[in-house]
C-alpha cells in the first residue's frame, strides 16, 4: 500500500498545499526522552507500562488517520518487522535517530538546561533492520561555536550515511535550550537562519523530506515557510496544554504556511487520542475551527462516558496568553 506520506508529499511538490495534504504524526518516542514515565501516568498516578503504551500506537495505527508513526527503534522493532502493523497501513512508520542530550528528561536530571550535545542511542542500520525507511534527526544550535559546529558535524555524518543506506529523513530543530548571548527576541530569526544556513550546502538527495520545528509565531513560520517552497515546513506540538492549544497550534501553523504537524503529548495526554486525532484531522482539513473542534471532542468524549479532565470552559482556555474562546 502506498503511504499517505509520500502521496501527501508528492502534491504539496506540485504546488498543491490544501488542507487535505496537510501532514499529521503522532511522535511516540518518549521513551527516548523521559525514560519510564514517558506515557504518562495512570488514574492512580502511576507511570502507564510500555505495553499500555504500544497499544495506544496500535490503536492510532490502526484508526489510519496520522501519516506518522514516530516511534524508538526498540518499539519500531516489535510493531513493524514482529507485529507487521504497517503492511497493509497508509501509516509510515519511523524512528527517532538521535537523542541529543537536551531531550535528556530523566526525574532529578539537569541535562535539559545544559547546551545540547550530539548523541545517538541508535544507528542507522538498526533502523532499517527493525522496519522503518523514515527516520527523525534532531538538532539544537545554541548561538555557540563549539557546540553548533559539533552538532553540524554529527548532522553531516549522519546526512553521508544515510544517503548511502537509503534512509530518508526529516529534521527536527528545536528552539535554543542554553543560548549563549542570544536576546530572547531574536530567536526566531535565529533558528530561521540557522535551518536555511545549515541546509544550503546540502544537495537534494541528502536533504530532509520536511522540518519539525517549534512554532515562534506568524511572523517567524511566514518568514521560513515563505523563503524556499522546496522546504516543507511542519510545526512541533510541545507540552500538552488544553485542547484549545493544541487544536489552535495547529490551526495557526497551517494559517501561516505549516504544512504538518508532529505532536506527542498533545495526543497521549488526551483522554481519548483516538478522538483527539480525528478532531486533529478536521481541523486540518479546514471542517472546524479550533473552538468548534473543542466542542465536538467534548461532545464525542460525553457520548463514549469518558470524564474529561478540564471542564469545557477550561478545555477553551488558551494556556498561553489565559484567554478563553
Amino acid at each position: 500500500m502506498k503511504k499517505s506520506l509520500d502521496i501527501k508529499l508528492e502534491k504539496i511538490a506540485s504546488g498543491d498545499r490544501s488542507p487535505k495534504n496537510f501532514i499529521i504524526a503522532d511522535a511516540k518516542d518518549a521513551d527516548m526522552a523521559g525514560g519510564i514515565v514517558s506515557a504518562g501516568f495512570d488514574a492512580d498516578g502511576k507511570p502507564i507500562p510500555m505495553e499500555a503504551y504500544r497499544a495506544r500506537m496500535r490503536e492510532i495505527v490502526g484508526q489510519g488517520i496520522v501519516d506518522i508513526m514516530l516511534m524508538s527503534v526498540s518499539n519500531l522493532e516489535i510493531l513493524s518487522k514482529e507485529e507487521g502493523i504497517f503492511m497493509d497501513s497508509a501509516v509510515t512508520p519511523a524512528a527517532r535517530a538521535n537523542d541529543t542530550t537536551d531531550i535528556w528528561c530523566a526525574r532529578g536530571s539537569s541535562y535539559a538546561t545544559q547546551k545540547s550535545r550530539p548523541f545517538s542511542s541508535a544507528s542507522i542500520d538498526s533502523i532499517i533492520s527493525a522496519g522503518a525507511n523514515l527516520a527523525l534527526y534532531s538538532a539544537t544550535f545554541n548561538n555557540c561555536v563549539d557546540f553548533d559546529v559539533a552538532a553540524l558535524r554529527e548532522f553531516k555524518a549522519f546526512r553521508a550515511e544515510a544517503k548511502q543506506k537509503g534512509l530518508s529523513y526529516f529534521f527536527e530543530v528545536f528552539n535554543p535550550n542554553a543560548p549563549e548571548g542570544l536576546p530572547e527576541e531574536k530567536i526566531p530569526q535565529f533558528v530561521n537562519d540557522s535551518i536555511v544556513r545549515c541546509l544550503a550546502g546540502v544537495p537534494k538527495s541528502e536533504r530532509p523530506r520536511f522540518l519539525k520545528v517549534a512554532y515562534n509565531g506568524p511572523a517567524a513560520m511566514e518568514e521560513l515557510a515563505g523563503y524556499d517552497s522546496s522546504i516543507v515546513v511542519g510545526v512541533l506540538g510541545g507540552s500538552a496544554g488544553t485542547s484549545f492549544d493544541a487544536f489552535n497550534l495547529l490551526y495557526e501553523a497551517q494559517k501561516y504556511g505549516a504544512m504538518a504537524a508532529l505532536f506527542g503529548r498533545k495526543i497521549n495526554m488526551s483522554e481519548s487520542p483516538i478522538e483527539f486525532v480525528e478532531c486533529l484531522r478536521r481541523v486540518a482539513d479546514a471542517d472546524v475551527n479550533p473552538v468548534e473542534a473543542v466542542k465536538l471532542y467534548h461532545s464525542r468524549l460525553k457520548i463514549l462516558g469518558i470524564k474529561p479532565k478540564r471542564d469545557l470552559a477550561d478545555d477553551l482556555l488558551s494556556t498561553k496568553n489565559k484567554k478563553s474562546y
